[in-house]
């Protein structure tokens, strides 16, 4: 590279002068006093590194963001003391090693102009053009922000930056140059800072260079960062390979000799490289499959780069009949593609000296493309269409990137799209079939309920079911190379269950069924929100109409009545205050009349309940809200220390944020909420007998301490078709123990029913029903 190279990172807070001239000038770092010029690379010097791969490139252009950028960060050092603008510099000649074409290399000089000096986005724009400005923009990190924890500024700041690359992918060119330059300038910075920029570059930057296929720069990423993070491990690897290159030097060489004689022989003119793996692949490896450096035995491949894709499959020929083949070793990467646009053949076989020798061969096309990914499409070089536009026809691996990007941004807060994002970079890959042959790519580990959202977000949100293969499998099971998966669904399932959030491995389906979780869960909010409204208006014989409530929303401060519903089924606002808004003569009785003194029975408050909250005496009282179990529209739990069934009279108490809670009216925990009126709800049993469904309650039985004692409880409870869901023994005397039992049951009478029975036992010395 020309010019000095500077070795240390940006400081994040640094002293600055920014003269500027709107009436920009070329003027060169020859007019700076001698005791400030810095070792530069100069303006004459980066040029020519354009021009030895674009002859027609725009001299001017680059001559005035060069200035301007020098001039834009003045006099700001970095921690080692270097000029800031040594920085920017250095960024636009790692892409010029990726040929990459003038906008680009003009934003990489331009590109913490806004955000580190007094330049603005307009300025950027009047003097470089609009084409510049947003790029220059994308790459600017989020100021002011008013969050909570650093990962949720971290996550904001790359939400930012993948929106921007989703619009031109040059953001992501030059972001993951400028992160390069600060890794290998890593050592001035403090040693808190180091392992945080660090730990970021191996948790997204080196992700995402290797999901582009920008190979060459994850793995620089990712040692720098391994060397940081694990400076132990990294000079333990390092030494072994240093070591081992030397031992297999000669070993090396004749491998290359042969394999390139071999294929000169067939015709084939092939070039052919002995490669080492890097340290943190390695020590990567060895964490994996748990085994140690000795045990490795592919820590050098081979490439072979040859004039066509026939080419390919003939060296992969000539390899196999000259050698043996080590069995599961072979991949084509070229009929099937990875999803950053990978291709190569990669076989193992058991060359010269009995080593194994690892080999991937390739065209030159592929080879560029396995190198640089994204970078080597140079379909937008020629200016011909816009860079994204050019790419996102050419190139999977950024139509995969902003696919992901789309999805990610949809709703999440800012530490779930760091995570989504997180896991939708990292794993390696599994490739899957539908039934009519589509391929989906999906992470190691994926289930068949990732590979249903892959397919599509309706798809995932009603599977079911599985067949992998033709056969019925888990949708919990691991899928695997080339299986043929069908989703089997049913329109019936609106919603997934939650619980499969810790089950999938992708970004996307993790995503999708937070969304649909979150909006049954409004659904359900919504629906309680307005029976309670619609029961508030009937029992205060007022009139309720969608079209009243619509006109009432300004005073609600609610955009729609789906938004006020929900905040009523949540307990954020109370119904009577929906009543107002819709008739501003409203009074609620209840919150202004003061409760009756509580007369004895039912615990204290017999009277004052029944009176005042018109608890249901049948079952058709419309005014109450109809409950049908813990599986229906409505965000009901039961009591948690008892439970409620059929035939019991019940009543809701209101939680915000968790719905309903049923009890029995008859239950001792209803006390604690006497003086919270508002918050009392009356509720109706509506069971449909075709559909039987079960309801929990709570059992102590007191039984004799003899062997087989809670095996006829359980057996019981069993012949009569109650379903135990819990057990707790604890022993009360000598002879006897107390058990407490929580199981499931149809109603009332199934209970008292089972209760009945278990009296009936010579080891039960009592039994009865827990009132929750």
């Amino acid at each position: 590279m020309a010019g000095a190279t500077i070795n240390f990172p940006r400081m994040q807070n640094e002293t600055r002068t920014t003269p500027r001239d709107s009436n920009l000038t070329l003027q060169s770092a020859e007019g700076m006093p001698k005791s400030r010029r810095p070792q530069l690379m100069r303006q004459y010097e980066l040029i020519e590194r354009v021009r030895q791969y674009n002859p027609a490139t725009n001299e001017d252009l680059l001559n005035r963001a060069y200035v301007y950028a020098m001039r834009a960060h003045g006099e700001q050092k970095r921690d080692s003391g270097d000029p800031y603008f040594s920085h920017p510099l250095q960024v636009a000649a790692i892409l010029t090693d990726l040929k990459l074409d003038d906008a680009t290399i003009a934003a990489a000089l331009l590109h913490d102009t806004i955000e580190d000096t007094d330049a603005t986005r307009a300025e950027i724009d009047r003097l470089f053009g609009h084409d510049i400005g947003v790029l220059v923009e994308g790459l600017t990190k989020l100021k002011k922000l008013d969050l909570v924890s650093k990962e949720a500024k971290q996550a904001e700041n790359l939400r930012k930056l993948l929106l921007a690359i989703a619009a031109d992918v040059r953001v992501l060119l030059i972001k993951l140059a400028d992160r390069l330059h600060n890794m290998r300038t890593l050592s001035h910075r403090p040693p808190d800072a180091r392992r945080q920029t660090a730990a970021e570059t191996l948790d997204i930057y080196a992700p995402l260079a290797g999901r582009m296929g920008m190979q060459e720069m994850r793995e620089e990423l990712e040692d720098l960062s391994f060397r940081e993070l694990n400076p132990e491990a990294y000079r333990v690897v390092t030494e072994r390979l240093e070591a081992l290159a030397v031992r297999s030097s000669g070993s090396i060489t004749e491998i290359e000799r042969q394999l390139t004689k071999k294929l000169a022989d067939s015709g084939i003119v092939a070039e052919v490289s002995g490669r080492r793996k890097r340290a943190y692949s390695i020590w990567r490896k060895m964490e994996r499959k748990e085994v140690g450096f000795e045990q490795l035995s592919d820590i050098f491949g081979f490439r072979v780069v040859v004039g066509s894709v026939s080419e390919c499959y003939r060296a992969l020929g000539i390899a196999h009949t000259t050698w043996p083949v080590v069995p599961g070793r072979f991949k084509d990467y070229i009929s099937t593609p990875k999803q950053n646009d990978y291709r190569s053949l990669h076989s193992t076989v058991i060359g010269p000296g009995k080593q194994r020798v690892e080999l991937q061969i390739r065209t030159h096309g592929m080879h560029q493309i396995a190198e640089h990914g994204i970078a080597a499409h140079a379909l937008y070089k020629d200016g011909h269409g816009s860079p994204t536009e050019m790419l996102s026809r050419e190139s999977n691996a950024y139509a995969w990137l902003r696919r992901t990007i789309e999805l990610l941004a949809e709703g999440s807060n800012p530490e779930e799209f760091l995570e989504h994002t997180k896991l939708e970079l990292f794993h390696d890959q599994v490739f899957c079939f539908t039934p009519k042959g589509k391929l989906i790519a999906l992470p190691r580990g994926a289930t068949p309920i990732d590979f249903a959202y892959a397919v599509h977000t309706d798809v995932g949100n009603m599977a079911i079911g599985a067949k992998v293969n033709g056969k019925i499998a888990p949708l919990i099971s691991t899928l695997q190379n080339g299986d043929e998966v069908q989703v089997l669904s049913s329109k019936a399932q609106t919603a997934p269950p939650a619980a499969w959030e810790s089950i999938v491995v992708t970004g996307k389906a993790r995503a999708a069924i937070r969304r649909a979780t979150r909006a049954a869960v409004r659904t359900q909010y919504s629906g309680l929100g307005r029976r309670i409204v619609e029961r508030l208006c009937q029992r205060a014989k007022i009139a309720y109409s969608d079209e009243q409530l619509q006109g009432a929303l300004p005073r609600l401060a609610r955009a729609s009545i789906e938004d006020v519903m929900a905040a009523v089924g949540r307990g954020e606002m109370k119904a009577a205050d929906v009543a107002r808004a819709m008739y501003p003569d409203y009074k609620d009785e209840r919150v202004t009349a003061a409760p009756p003194k509580a007369e004895s029975g039912w615990f204290g408050f017999k009277r004052t309940k029944a009176v005042k909250f018109r608890l249901p005496e049948a079952a058709g009282n419309g005014a109450a809200i109809p409950i049908r179990g813990i599986n229906t529209d409505l965000p009901v739990r039961f009591s948690p220390n008892g439970g409620a069934v059929p035939g019991d009279r019940i009543v809701g108490i209101m939680t915000p944020g968790e719905g309903i809670t049923i009890y029995p009216i008859h239950s001792p925990e209803l006390q604690q909420f006497e003086d919270e009126p508002e918050r009392w709800l009356d509720l109706r049993w509506d069971v449909d007998e075709k559909t039987p469904q079960r309801f929990p309650a709570r059992l102590t039985v007191q039984s004799v301490n003899e062997p087989g004692s809670l095996a006829q409880i359980a057996q019981v409870i069993a012949e009569h078709d109650g379903n135990i869901d819990n057990i707790r023994m604890a022993r009360q005397a000598p002879d006897f123990t107390e058990i407490t039992i929580d199981l499931e049951v149809y109603n009332l009478k199934h209970l008292t029913s089972i209760i009945s029975q278990l009296r009936a036992k010579k080891v039960v010395a009592n039994a009865g029903r827990v009132s929750g």
